[in-house]
């Protein structure tokens, strides 16, 4: 019986994110929606991840706004979003209260796909992420962090999938954001999967370490549903595997995709001038290309990479850089193996650094170190060095055992007494409470034209000639 494989494309939101720094315009997606609406993806990722944080700090754009534009311009398409579970897409664990509104207000605007992940995997922090997406009419894609450690094996993660779908997840995604999925163990991973749940899989991977194709290819024979690939110009190294590469391998198979390569060609051609311009601006950085199979002994994905390369230039410690790669696991596992994707990767990262500088390891801890260490993200997957724990957090004895986002009040309200002045609809208190230290200049100045009025101007009027 023909397996149709069904494509997510990534090249509106992962693939300018793990590879110009989240900097694509919305001027630089309209031009190729048209196309992109015809092709035929299952669904098309725009949203999420740091694009919201990316388009309120450094593109002048209001993030909800970009959504409604792209979905008057992608009206066929399913859009897709990533959100961290309880953090949303901030960086702390937000009440129940803000994380419903969020998502009631992100499917009005036009999110049809959620994929929900807990850098822990602690599947409470999920729940209710998971139960608004379903109460608002949404697909809730639960996610799992994928990585590799003495506690994350393969029972450990088809448990975790069967655990998802009893809490209502209508897709599973195995999301590899580090691409340390080897080809035969995604071939395992899906089969062993595919046996326990019914809902389809959905499998996310990079080019990191050079294994992505193959990696799809393989767990597309052990029967997965759904994979995420970017348009070539934006494709491999940090970023996905290549639409165009997966969609020609397929055609003529059982596994055919149903997408017309032809159509891909103009959006091609226009992503390839887009690219060109971003790495001219300095946002792509030719490196991010680059095949690094030290991912796989280190398991640092690229973002990752590049913050402890950012702290080591800051701190004057270049030469220090293969010293804070080692200690990297360590860290990782003193603090029970987390999964290395936002927060923890950074946590971690940043740990390492410290240790690395400081010549004595938890000499000095980060403030996210210690809520780490305290249960404040909820629950390590391994067990914790009670020793470093001690270290770290000193006298503090009580760890948090129950879901934190319990210990939480209703804070929406608040946010928007906080935000009135700024404010005109739920979408601004919500874009305050995310990220209280750039909304509020984003949205004063977005209020009172700022100095930048005429040029604002000019472009919203171009942005509108283009739709």
């Amino acid at each position: 019986m023909a397996k149709k494989v069904f494509i997510t494309d990534t090249i509106l939101r992962d693939a300018h994110q793990s590879q110009a720094a989240t900097r694509m315009r919305i001027e630089d997606m309209i031009p190729a929606c048209k196309e992109l609406n015809e092709a035929g993806f299952w669904s098309l990722e725009c949203w999420g991840g740091a694009t919201f944080d990316s388009c309120m700090r450094f593109l002048g754009e209001d993030p909800w706004e970009r959504l409604r534009i792209l979905k008057k311009n992608l009206p066929d398409t399913k859009l897709q979003m990533l959100l961290r579970g309880q953090n949303l897409l901030g960086y702390k664990h937000y009440a129940d209260d803000v994380v419903d509104m969020f998502i009631k207000k992100s499917i009005e605007n036009g999110i049809d796909v959620i994929r929900i992940f807990d850098a822990l995997n602690d599947t409470r922090n999920m729940e209710a992420a998971m139960r608004a997406t379903k109460k608002y009419k949404g697909i809730a894609e639960a996610a799992i962090s994928y990585t590799v450690s003495p506690v994350h094996n393969e029972e450990y993660f088809v448990d975790l999938a069967v655990k998802l779908q009893d809490m209502g997840a209508d897709t599973i995604c195995i999301k590899d954001m580090a691409n340390l999925l080897l080809p035969f163990d995604a071939y395992s991973l899906v089969k062993a999967m595919k046996k326990k749940v019914d809902v389809p899989i959905h499998l996310h991977t990079h080019n990191t370490t050079g294994t992505g194709e193959m990696t799809y290819l393989m767990a597309i024979q052990a029967g997965v549903d759904i994979i995420d690939t970017a348009l070539s110009p934006l494709a491999n190294g940090t970023s996905q595997p290549s639409t165009e590469t997966l969609v020609a391998t397929l055609k003529g198979t059982e596994f055919d995709t149903g997408i017309d390569l032809g159509l891909l060609t103009k959006p091609a051609a226009h992503f390839r001038n887009v690219a060109a311009k971003l790495k001219e601006e300095g946002s792509l950085d030719p490196k991010v290309l680059n095949v690094d199979p030290n991912t796989l002994l280190y398991q640092v994905p690229g973002g990752m990479l590049s913050n402890l390369i950012s702290q080591l230039k800051q701190a004057k410690a270049e030469d220090k850089y293969y010293e804070v790669l080692e200690e990297v696991p360590r860290v990782r596992k003193d603090f029970g193996y987390p999964p290395l994707v936002t927060p923890t990767s950074q946590i971690v990262g940043s740990q390492a650094v410290l240790n690395v500088l400081m010549g004595e390891r938890y000499k000095m801890a980060t403030k996210e170190s210690k809520g780490l260490l305290h249960g404040e993200y909820g629950q390590l997957p391994g067990e914790v060095n009670e020793e470093v724990r001690k270290k770290v957090l000193g006298g503090e004895s009580d760890i948090i055992t129950c879901r934190p986002a319990d210990l939480i009040a209703p804070e929406f309200e608040k946010y928007k007494e906080e935000a009135k002045d700024l404010a005109k609809c739920d979408e601004d208190v919500l874009s305050f409470a995310l990220f209280p230290q750039v909304a509020p200049k984003f949205l004063a100045e977005r209020n009172t034209g700022g100095k930048k009025k005429e040029e604002n101007a000019v472009r919203e009027l171009f942005i509108q000639d283009l739709t």
